[in-house]
């Protein structure tokens, strides 16, 4: 299918940025919605336990269901799927505040919601990055995706502010239904676009296993993808848990305040946004693969340097700067990977290969934390940073190498 960008059949920029446009307000009114059940939870509960069980079923239907869901995404229309995903998840947010009206449920009962509104998330991630390739020209798709992520990492930002600046206005029940709102204005745009649908043929039934080995079979016909794949699912288990460290590195290495492991985070948000600003303004990436390698590479220097930071207040500055230029490395590692799957992958198999790579991504966290909890406790959580920098570099080095080797 091509994609004609020089007249007006297919003005392919209009199409993407109201699509984005809408995806992005609804990432706004999921991520603050998100932010203010976890923090209803956290401070009426102060419960560990409990804000463990709510990351636990927001991560579980990504692992369960994803390659299920990819299998309807190829078959249904993936517009379809992604207004459905989109109010699926605002209703649920909409119905559990209707229930906060009526009655008052168990706080156990706000990480059944997480949980199930990330179902809608599963279908509607891979939905998203599968129509892309079919609104803009192959050439331009680097360049997009920097913009798609420019604009969600932004939303996820601001998403926990409208969150925190929402919930001390107003009663928790009134904070869900923005969710609500923004997903209908998703809804709204992503209806206004004429979307191309690719012919499929009639069958009575899905075959969810034979279809789902059809997506396996993308990444094993592929050599050099399914190597970059093992070898970022690898690495991922080794920077996963980092997420959960960069506040214990603040306050328990460095001895600082809440407000500085904020500027941590908002750094390596920072530091994302960045990047992919400058790929959606410049990136025309020819050889995706060789920048994704240079990605990873820069995501497991900065975590070498960050564990070899000494322990006072200016390595902390030099601790935030790192973080900032992981976040970029982070960018410049998942865009020209998405780039590249949804230029090389037959876009009949892309809902099911997207699915199948985002439950392998998500497998990575539990079984990161699994592994660095206990060595973190034993060394320290310095130590995992220095460990997963000399872990990024043997696996990245292996990867470059098995991939320049193939023809």
């Amino acid at each position: 299918m091509s994609i004609d960008s020089s007249n007006g059949k297919q003005p392919w920029k209009r199409n993407f940025f109201t699509i984005t446009i809408g995806q992005t307000i609804s990432i706004v009114g999921s991520s603050a919605v998100q932010f203010t059940l976890i923090w209803w939870i956290a401070s009426n509960t102060s419960s560990p336990l409990m804000l463990a069980m709510a990351g636990l079923f927001a991560f579980l239907p990504q692992l369960l269901l994803g390659p299920f869901a990819g299998v309807w995404v190829d078959r249904l229309k993936r517009k379809t799927v992604i207004i459905c995903a989109d109010l699926f998840i605002g209703m649920v947010a909409a119905v559990y505040a209707l229930i906060l009206i009526v009655v008052n449920p168990p706080f156990w009962s706000a990480c059944a919601v997480l949980g199930i509104r990330a179902i809608g998330s599963v279908f509607h991630t891979p939905a998203i990055q599968s129509v892309i390739p079919l609104l803009v020209p192959e050439k331009e798709l680097v360049r997009v995706n920097g913009w798609s992520q420019f604009a969600q990492t932004g939303a996820l930002m601001l998403g926990p502010v409208l969150g925190a600046a929402l919930y001390a206005i107003f009663p928790l029940s009134t904070v869900l239904l923005s969710d609500l709102a923004g997903a209908s204005l998703a809804s709204i745009a992503v209806a206004a676009v004429k979307i191309p649908e690719l012919k499929k043929e009639k069958q009575l039934a899905p075959n969810f296993r034979k279809e789902m080995h059809e997506g396996v079979a993308v990444f094993q016909r592929d050599k050099k993808l399914c190597i970059v794949t093992l070898a970022a699912a690898l690495s991922m288990i080794f920077y996963m848990p980092l997420s959960s460290f960069f506040a214990l590195m603040a306050s328990d290495y460095f001895k600082a305040s809440a407000w500085h492991a904020s500027i941590v985070q908002f750094g390596y948000s920072g530091g994302m946004m960045l990047c992919a600003l400058l790929i959606g303004a410049y990136g025309r990436i020819k050889k995706k693969l060789f920048v994704v390698h240079i990605g990873l590479l820069g995501l497991g220097l900065t975590a070498f340097f960050c564990g070899l930071l000494p322990q006072n207040e200016s390595a902390f500055w030099l601790f935030a700067a790192l973080c900032t230029f992981m976040g970029a490395s982070g960018n410049l590692y998942n865009i020209p990977y998405i780039a590249y799957m949804q230029e090389k992958i037959p876009r009949e198999v892309q809902g099911r290969a997207f699915s199948i790579m985002s439950s392998l991504m998500s497998a990575t966290m539990p079984l990161g934390l699994l592994i660095a909890g206990p060595v973190a406790e034993i060394y320290g959580v310095k130590f995992w940073f220095y460990l997963t920098g000399i872990a990024f570099f043997i696996i990245t080095s292996i990867s470059f190498l098995l991939v320049v080797s193939q023809p």
